[in-house]
């Protein structure tokens, strides 16, 4: 267990050190598994786990058991399907329900306009009351009596007629659900504990993330109006989808602060989607998405967490926008970029990690793949700042490339 901690501790310091602009002892290897567990093992499906999530652990210690990174997952991404079931999910499509005759492709998310487009000043009034008898309803189909629950005119005797709803069947129905459903989540979250315990005392790899987040604009338009709604809200509703994006903003910080201080590692991941060079301009970009973004990022980093931004899609014109945050605090995870640019304009100031392709490491061989590792180390470790990642999450990869991936961190990362 010593050696174990050891190891552990020497990992944790490695990535803080890039983070904090320092060149480590090696250049850490943090990539983002997604499938590949799965494939890699070729024991259980995707399907399987997904119908009893203990197997997930069977199959990444397997992952471990050949390629140990720095920081490493649990099986979050693996969701279990007993509580979508039950609560009755209708923006996700998983293998067992929707697709049986594929039970090792991964889960699909389905856009939906969860909140119409008269709905901003509603959301914007009181966030609380649309998320609990208009979005929860629309968003699980076995949660439709919450349509019928208000408490905001409980003060003296109006307490009655709020509590009066609950002898309502559709309603009574709806809490015995989301009771089920918690008892569900609860034991999963205690299993995903326990399984990063189990890392540290096994492998000595600390977890990857505390938490993760989304920027204030995405949380609307991913989950609330769509991507063509959100976009077209630009020109159509501005003023309203800036107020909602500040009331957005205000709670993501909050929430994202408490829930996740003191926790075994300060990383928050922060899934960027809408922002991307293709869907808006940069004018647009720095009205309507970067100004929530970068305080949502400003007040993590000064609570003392560490901002994992994974810059989905192309950023080229976005660069200088990145400045804008604490120094030495925060990691941007690329996707596609030219990273000698990102090094460039972000080197000394924040932490780039990235961005093995993806097509390499399905398609390419292993000096093909030892070749790119090397460039990137030669462009972006020196003065310190930078991770080693894939472009993408990392499904359908040749082993034999990911094992080149990492003996290339170890030669050619290796402080000199």
């Amino acid at each position: 267990m010593a050696d174990m901690q050891e190891q552990y501790d020497a990992r944790l310091k490695r990535v803080a050190d890039a983070v904090q602009l320092r060149e480590p002892d090696r250049v850490p290897i943090v990539p983002v598994f997604q499938c590949f567990p799965v494939y890699f093992m070729n024991k259980w499906t995707i399907m399987d786990i997904m119908q009893d999530y203990t197997r997930g652990a069977e199959v990444y210690d397997y992952m471990y058991d050949h390629f140990q990174p720095d920081l490493g997952w649990d099986p979050i991404l693996f969701f279990p399907e007993n509580y979508m079931e039950r609560t009755g999910l209708t923006w996700f499509r998983w293998p067992s329900r929707d697709y049986p005759e594929k039970p090792n492709i991964m889960y699909q998310y389905i856009e939906g306009e969860y909140m119409k487009g008269d709905e901003y000043a509603e959301a914007i009034h009181d966030i609380t009351k649309f998320m609990m008898n208009k979005w929860l309803p629309r968003s699980f189909a076995n949660l439709s009596g919450l349509a019928k629950v208000d408490f905001r005119n409980t003060m003296w005797f109006g307490h009655m007629g709020s509590f009066a709803a609950f002898s309502d069947p559709e309603v009574i129905e709806t809490f015995k659900t989301l009771s089920e459903a918690g008892q569900m989540l609860m034991d999963w979250f205690i299993y995903l504990g326990d399984y990063q315990a189990h890392m540290k005392e096994k492998y000595g790899i600390p977890p990857l993330y505390a938490g993760f987040a989304y920027a204030p604009f995405d949380m609307i338009g991913d989950t609330m109006r769509g991507t063509v709604d959100i976009l077209t809200d630009m020109y159509d509703r501005p003023d309203e989808l800036l107020k909602l994006i500040d009331v957005v903003t205000e709670f993501a910080i909050k929430d994202t602060i408490a829930g996740n201080l003191g926790k075994a590692v300060p990383y928050i991941w922060i899934w960027l989607h809408k922002g991307v060079d293709d869907f808006m301009s940069d004018e647009q970009f720095a009205k309507f998405y970067w100004p929530s973004l970068r305080k949502y990022i400003t007040a993590l980093a000064d609570a003392g967490l560490v901002p994992v931004v994974y810059v989905e899609g192309k950023y080229h014109t976005r660069l200088e926008h990145l400045l804008e945050v604490p120094k030495g605090k925060v990691i941007y995870n690329f996707e596609y970029i030219d990273m000698e640019k990102a090094k460039k304009v972000l080197g000394g100031h924040s932490c780039i990690m990235g961005n093995v392709p993806y097509f390499t490491l399905a398609y390419g061989t292993p000096e093909e793949t030892k070749e790119c590792v090397k460039r990137l180390i030669d462009t972006c470790a020196p003065g310190g700042g930078y991770i080693v990642d894939t472009a993408t999450m990392i499904d359908d990869a040749k082993p034999e490339n990911i094992e080149a991936m990492f003996d290339a961190v170890y030669k050619y990362g290796a402080k000199k």
